[in-house]
């Protein structure tokens, strides 16, 4: 069977995008591709415009056979993040890549230089085309598992992993004693999955953005579309091949991946058995999410303490309750939050509410609250005032995993908890030292609290991080407005922005 890939510059993965802090960023995306086509930046928080984000409600496709060029700053930010598809289920055919983001030079790090640094990322395969994906969900069809994980495209041992930067290469080798930055990313659409190395632990240095407490772990849990940063000290006792090893959490069968990480020198392959990790333990998973702190005295993108916004003390103007349920609409397969299940207008939110073009959406169409009524089909959109602190319930009524993404603007993670959300929960809160984010998981039947500020003006999607889900309708957009008109709050149309569907060219 022939399956198609979407490359992006002829290569799968893409090529990654490695910027400085406050980088200007120009892509020029050529769609040769038979459908019109999106990149979106994952975790990247495009200030003041979301007119960049590639989501459709913000921006109109890229036509076949035609380009488009993003133009965004990666302000006052450093991280491990990744671009990818986002119109339909192109995601699964590939389309993807790393975009890391490190500090200027005059900002120092709060760990050891590392000798060198590679790029992991980690995704689930379909043996489908994407298209065939979509005609099954459509018809309602559920996504079955992922037929294999790959790590930078390759399968099971086919990646070697070696001291040329973001690379993976046979003709470079890693060398004992010396210190190696790992960039991981699960990019996958549907499971999360646990990393390791055989015969190493890791300690962490970063997640999404944020340096963390540099705890030392043997394994680490990755939900889908989160990434984490961790170094890795090269003194194995033996200076042979090992494995690096990624396999599925919380599914059954456990599918699992490796890749092999050489040592200079060595004539000795890399021999099993695999090293162990974790398979259903729910529990495990969250006392491990709960252990990744933040570094509150380490520099942030500028010199002041990353520690000093002082979230817990700020007074939360409004809470969200959003709970996720399955359920069938005209007889098929949707997924919803608050009863809400989104589609996608044929004009964007973003140019309908600039543009004013009536009749597209309405704002709070998705309740604060559960409603405990029929799911609906209806472009959700929950409005809010810039600079709202808002405290939002991601409340899990299944007995899956989900994973949530918020576009525009990391959020605080307050807690995770078992069972139904009450407001004595708030004594739970970690309100000192929490990992700001920007994807989260909720466990089954368990909720999970953040805590935002909203200080990015535009129009920005919350979604489920599992694709199938999102496809189908768990996902809303978050309309962070104030009634003044300044380019230091949003800026205006970019020259070039694409119209479709009732928004017209002025």
């Amino acid at each position: 069977m022939m399956l198609q890939g979407i490359l992006i510059n002829k290569q799968f993965p893409g090529p990654p995008i490695d910027a400085v802090t406050n980088d200007n960023i120009l892509v020029n995306v050529i769609n040769k591709l038979d459908v019109p086509f999106l990149i979106t930046w994952n975790g990247i928080k495009q200030r003041r415009t979301s007119w960049q984000d590639g989501v459709l409600g913000t921006q109109c496709p890229i036509p076949p056979n035609s380009n488009w060029t993003y133009k965004f700053q990666v302000k006052d930010q450093i991280g491990t993040y990744n671009y990818f598809p986002s119109i339909g289920m192109q995601r699964v055919a590939g389309g993807y890549g790393a975009f890391n983001v490190d500090q200027r030079s005059v900002i120092s790090k709060p760990y050891p230089e590392p000798f060198e640094e590679f790029t992991l990322l980690v995704s689930d395969w379909y043996n489908t085309d994407f298209k065939i994906l979509e005609k099954n969900l459509d018809k309602g069809t559920p996504l079955p598992l992922p037929d294999g994980l790959l790590i930078n495209g390759l399968p099971s041992g086919r990646a070697v992993f070696t001291g040329l930067k973001g690379n993976a290469s046979p003709s470079w080798t890693v060398c004992i004693y010396k210190l190696y930055k790992f960039r991981i990313s699960n990019v996958g659409i549907a499971v999360a999955i646990n990393f390791r190395i055989q015969g190493h632990t890791m300690t962490l240095i970063e997640v999404e953005g944020a340096h963390t407490l540099q705890e030392v772990y043997e394994s680490l849990d990755v939900h889908v579309g989160q990434s984490v940063t961790v170094l890795v000290r090269l003194r194995a006792p033996l200076t042979k091949d090992y494995f690096i090893v990624a396999s599925s959490r919380f599914t059954k069968p456990i599918l699992t991946t490796t890749a092999i990480l050489k040592y200079a020198g060595s004539t000795t392959r890399a021999t099993k058995p695999l090293p162990v990790g974790p398979t259903y333990h729910l529990h495990w998973s969250m006392k491990q999410a709960r252990t990744m702190r933040l570094n509150l005295t380490a520099n942030a993108a500028r010199p002041n303490p990353q520690g000093s916004f002082h979230y817990g003390t700020i007074k939360v103007m409004r809470t969200i309750f959003l709970t996720n349920t399955a359920a069938k609409i005209n007889g098929k397969l949707r997924y919803a939050i608050n009863s809400i299940s989104y589609v996608d207008p044929p004009t964007p939110l973003k140019l309908a509410d600039w543009y004013n073009v009536h009749g597209v959406f309405k704002l709070n169409s998705v309740p604060d609250k559960p409603t405990n009524t029929t799911p609906v089909l209806a472009p959700g959109v929950l409005a809010f005032q810039l600079h709202d602190f808002v405290e939002i319930i991601l409340q899990n009524s299944e007995y899956t995993v989900q994973s949530y993404h918020m576009d525009g603007s990391s959020f605080y993670i307050a807690g995770y908890g078992n069972g139904p959300w009450t407001p004595a929960m708030r004594r739970r809160y970690n309100v000192a030292d929490t990992l700001p984010r920007h994807t989260v998981q909720v466990y089954p039947v368990s909720w999970t609290a953040i805590l935002v500020s909203l200080d990015n003006k535009g129009m920005w999607n919350l979604r489920s991080a599992m694709w199938s889900r999102r496809y189908l309708g768990q996902q809303l957009y978050m309309r962070v407005w104030n009634d003044e008109k300044s380019l230091y709050t949003e800026a205006d149309p970019p020259p070039n922005v694409l119209f479709c569907g009732l928004a017209k060219k002025a």
